[in-house]
């Protein structure tokens, strides 16, 4: 199916890694973007390609020498280590790579860099005894590591998908067809207007301290799903109104609590960063009240700062919307951030692995616990209505 090979083996492998054993609820995306950085992470290692740069050094070497002398040897080898630089250079900022493949492409630079240097020392001043060929050898090494070097912390780049939609869906398909319907695969969030839930009258008369409002109905799910608001005693509801069977009678209880503190979590798309506005102005939410309000993420500055390995993509549309952005929101930007929306960046909450961003999402309420003196938290804007702004994602 399609340019990219998967195989059984391989598809139950990665369904038994993103349940963690069949433990854990995840949405079709999820899987979409695990799959995906399987076959990324394929895409450059560094070991092979150390192995085979030497191989094909020491091959087109002596392969252009017994024909061309060493003339003929020493302009193969340069030749050879312009192509592997120039390459280098292209995968630290290449959308098909992942963060770790294009960190170890500027690790690379560094290693042949390095190599160059002491074999172009060794053949300048022992065997060849020629200043120009020194000069030369000594330049090339001190790009390819300067070039390394400085590539290092520059490699937060928009990615491509190695997979398409298609070809993944053919694949749910004819494993479901063959082993029947996957378990934790979470399906669209039902519309349960139409459906007779009872509810449970003590409902009303308890009250949660913390709400986690998502900016979409599939995280809502996921999280209800695997039990979030149980183990961390928190509501959760979707800025669409989902689950749509109880929320207006979970909104009674919570407006009911003066201490209740609120936990905005959406995409790091400009619709996204519209929820906070949204949940303080909206009459359905929390228009003229005096409650907190936590934005956890994911926002630019997170993106932007992120150490460790995050998936960011980049469209027309998101640059479209980003330009388009009502001055309230755009007020609490940075300039590198609005640069970096304007770009047509965003990054998607199911980019997470199912675990990864239950644990994130806990640790950013624990990091919360004591606003007054937590400095890892930002004042966004001051009104009636306390906001604050968690500085990292994870």
């Amino acid at each position: 199916m399609g340019t990219t090979k998967l195989t059984d083996p391989m598809f139950a492998k990665a369904l038994s890694d993103i349940s963690i054993n069949n433990t854990l609820f995840f949405t079709p995306k999820q899987m979409f973007y695990l799959l995906d950085n399987r076959f990324r992470n394929k895409a450059f290692n560094s070991g092979g390609f150390g192995c085979g740069y030497i191989f094909g050094m020491v091959f087109f070497t002596i392969f252009f020498s017994s024909f061309g002398g060493t003339v003929g040897g020493l302009t193969a080898n340069f030749i050879y280590q312009i192509i592997i630089i120039t390459t280098l250079i292209k995968n630290t900022k290449s959308p098909k790579l992942n963060a770790a493949s294009r960190k170890a492409s500027t690790k690379s630079l560094i290693f042949v860099g390095i190599c160059i240097l002491i074999i172009g020392i060794f053949s300048s001043t022992i065997l060849l005894k020629s200043f120009p060929v020194f000069v030369i050898a000594v330049l090339l090494a001190m790009f390819s590591i300067y070039k390394g070097a400085t590539l290092q912390h520059k490699t937060s780049v928009a990615q491509e998908f190695l997979i398409g939609e298609s070809d993944y869906q053919d694949w749910l398909n004819r494993w479901q067809r063959v082993n029947g319907n996957i378990q934790k695969l979470l399906l669209a969030p039902q519309n349960l207007n139409n459906q007779t839930t009872p509810i449970n009258p003590d409902v009303t008369a308890y009250s949660f301290d913390r709400l986690i409002v998502c900016d979409s109905a599939d995280i809502a799910q996921f999280l209800i799903a695997n039990n979030f608001h149980f183990e961390n005693n928190c509501a959760i509801l979707s800025v669409t109104g989902y689950p749509e069977s109880i929320f207006q009678t979970t909104m009674d209880m919570l407006r009911r609590n003066p201490e209740l503190k609120v936990y905005a979590l959406h995409n790091c798309t400009p619709r996204g960063l519209g929820l906070i506005n949204r949940l303080r102005t909206s009459s359905n939410w929390f228009q003229n009240s005096n409650i907190t309000i936590i934005d956890i993420g994911i926002t630019p500055r997170q993106a932007i700062g992120a150490k460790k390995n995050i998936f960011i993509e980049t469209s027309s549309q998101s640059a479209s919307e980003a330009s388009q952005l009502p001055s309230e929101i755009r007020n609490n930007l940075s300039p590198d951030e609005l640069q970096w929306l304007q770009a047509g960046n965003f990054v998607n909450l199911e980019s997470f692995r199912p675990q990864q961003l239950i644990q994130i999402i806990q640790r950013g309420i624990a990091n919360t616990l004591s606003l007054e003196s937590d400095s890892g938290l930002l004042i966004a804007s001051s009104s009636d209505t306390y906001i604050y702004s968690t500085q990292s994602f994870g």
